[in-house]
């Protein structure tokens, strides 16, 4: 029997308010970079690479004269580079801290938080595993060590021990679990792995039923779904809710609308934080993200964009 599901989709007007600034001058630092030329390394937390790599491409083929070698590696160390000056630009999930801003500052520097998108945290497990309901609560028990086994969750459930799967152990996804989640308190449940990157997050998943994976939701999407209502089906996505009982009329998935509307409780803001006291090929880049050609790629991954006009449609899918 065919199914039709009515979803509320989100679409995008944007306008362009994008300034160049740039000047070709050789200064003391001996850079020759400009706004939209030369040669530039940045860093960006692992699990935006899917997205970091559209911007670039693209941004590259608007400006030929400009090559961005973006260095993915965890949020934590890609700050740490910033704060040195080894780079002028870092992609992450937090604001400066108000000491690491003053820092700086302190060097007679000026740093720059551009927000760019909102992401949502999204939560994964194993497509033999139908608990597919938690509550921020419960997610919050079992990266304290309260919640160690799936039966706690669901006593009908046969999976055993809950295996908590990160990217990198100073990574986004985990500071934004012991700041937001925890309450600025560490991840203690000692059942907690981390592999290499984003793509063996869910590899993992797929392999272990007992696995919950906790990945950015611009790896979920199915690129051929223009509509971005459908994740990948290798595995499942939970829904989330922020009642301390999760239900599924109570319990939401990262997509869009619901990023937007404010009902997926596990949202976060993407930033581009600048260190370019000369406003070369870095600002311009970070700008670029966050203008409307820049824009449309977030729009595009499934996250949503910080700009421009939203429009809010449905839409039915037959099953």
């Amino acid at each position: 029997m065919k199914k039709t599901v009515f979803y509320s989709i989100v679409g995008l007007t944007l306008f362009a308010c994008f300034c160049l600034s740039c000047s070709g001058k050789k200064n003391k630092s001996g850079r020759t970079d400009t706004y939209s030329s030369g040669v530039a390394s940045f860093a960006s937390d692992e699990s935006f690479s899917p997205i970091i790599d559209e911007e670039v491409e693209l941004f590259q083929f608007t400006y030929p004269q400009a090559t961005l070698k973006p260095i993915y590696t965890n949020e934590s160390d890609a700050i740490t580079m910033l704060l040195q000056g080894k780079i002028c630009l870092a992609v992450t999930a937090r604001d400066y801290r108000d000491m690491e801003r003053q820092s700086l500052r302190d060097k007679s520097f000026n740093p720059r938080a551009i927000p760019i998108a909102y992401d949502g945290l999204a939560l994964i497990v194993n497509k033999a595993n139908n608990d597919i309901c938690i509550s921020v609560k419960d997610f919050a028990a079992i990266m304290s060590g309260k919640i160690t086994q799936w039966k706690q969750l669901n006593p009908k459930s046969d999976k055993g021990e809950v295996l908590i799967v990160f990217d990198n152990k100073k990574s986004s996804t985990v500071h934004f679990v012991e700041d937001s989640i925890l309450g600025g308190k560490p991840i203690t449940n000692p059942n907690m792995a981390a592999t290499n990157n984003t793509a063996d997050v869910i590899k993992y998943v797929e392999e272990n039923v007992n696995a919950i994976g906790i990945i950015g939701s611009n790896w979920l999407n199915d690129k051929r779904d223009t509509t971005n209502l459908t994740f990948k089906k290798n595995i499942r996505t939970m829904s989330v809710s922020r009642l301390d009982k999760a239900t599924p009329e109570n319990s939401w998935k990262p997509y869009q609308y619901y990023i937007y509307n404010g009902n997926y409780p596990l949202s976060r803001t993407i930033y581009a934080l600048l260190n370019d006291p000369l406003r070369g090929l870095p600002w311009g880049f970070a700008n670029f993200m966050h203008s409307p050609k820049g824009q449309l790629i977030i729009f595009k991954s499934g996250l949503l964009p910080v700009q421009g006009n939203i429009t809010i449609r449905d839409v039915n899918i037959t099953k």
